[in-house]
């Protein structure tokens, strides 16, 4: 089976101000997320589009990076500029991104 290349990036070369969209289920977000993220879930992701921020590139994360890969090449095939974050939250975690639950407090991948 023959797959194109999309854009992905280490979750430690991910710049500090970059626009990372998490595009897990609530209840992984919730557990616990990279600050200042925006959460719209995988299955939300067409009805929302609306919400990204425009110009810039769009960091699609989720757990190991396989739904954020269908993610990110959705959005490429509607003109945004967006990358795959290789390895997903589990990579952010263990380069020692920092990760928040809801209330701010120190949070951990489900």
């Amino acid at each position: 089976m023959f797959r194109s290349q999309l854009p992905a990036v280490d979750a430690s070369a991910i710049p500090a101000d970059a626009t990372l969209l998490d595009v897990r289920e609530g209840d992984e977000w919730a557990a616990g997320h990279a600050e200042g993220a925006l959460h719209i879930p995988m299955g939300e992701v067409v009805a929302r589009i609306g919400e990204l921020p425009e110009g810039g590139t769009v960091h699609v994360v989720c757990r190991v990076g396989g739904r954020s890969a269908q993610v990110t090449q959705y959005l490429i095939g509607q003109g945004v500029d967006a990358v795959n974050v290789s390895g997903g939250m589990l990579d952010w975690e263990s380069a020692g991104r920092p990760v928040v639950d809801d209330s701010g407090a120190e949070g951990y991948v489900l």
